[in-house]
């Protein structure tokens, strides 16, 4: 009996720590990872601007709709054109291919697609949030491939990767 007593105590406790926590109102937290304060409401997502010297005419559309629906999978923020509580502007500055392995032969055995983007995040309600900063993201091939022959597929990855890092240094501050 004592033990069921010390049990329902336990539980009481928890559950009313939680309430308070919860109550508290300070900063959001979500089972995806994110850490939003609570009065945080809205995010502005900007078209990434392409300023790669080698181009990809689809990627800037790709890469800014990959974000704007990484934040509406993963917050309750409401998407708005201008001026949200947070906002995120960024332009690929980079996009190359590379050797990434040589063979004995010194002949590339694998390529390396490399996309770099620039990022400005602002955060309206807490501006110590902020920051400008570059994020690059990368995917071999091997080298008897073209590039136009996986080019797609490649992107998707980096994409995603990228899409990632980006989200996560913005609102799960990882």
């Amino acid at each position: 009996m004592k033990g069921l007593v010390r049990y329902m105590a336990a539980a009481i406790a928890l559950v009313t720590a939680a309430m308070i926590v919860r109550s508290c109102g300070f900063v959001k937290y979500s089972f995806t990872g994110t850490s939003i304060q609570a009065d945080v409401k809205t995010v502005t997502i900007n078209y990434f601007e392409y300023k790669a010297l080698r181009v990809n005419p689809s990627l800037s559309n790709d890469i800014t709709e990959a974000m704007k629906d990484k934040f509406k999978k993963l917050t309750k923020l409401e998407e708005v054109e201008i001026d949200g509580d947070l906002e995120i502007t960024g332009e690929i500055t980079g996009y190359d291919v590379k050797a990434s392995s040589v063979t004995s032969n010194e002949v590339a055995a694998q390529n390396r697609l490399t996309v770099t983007a620039k990022i400005n995040f602002v955060n309206r309600k807490y501006p110590e949030d902020d920051f400008e900063k570059s994020f690059s993201a990368y995917a071999d091939f091997d080298a008897t491939n073209s590039l136009d022959a996986v080019e797609g597929s490649l992107c998707e990855e980096i994409i995603d990767k990228l899409v990632e890092d980006i989200f996560n240094a913005s609102v799960a501050n990882w």
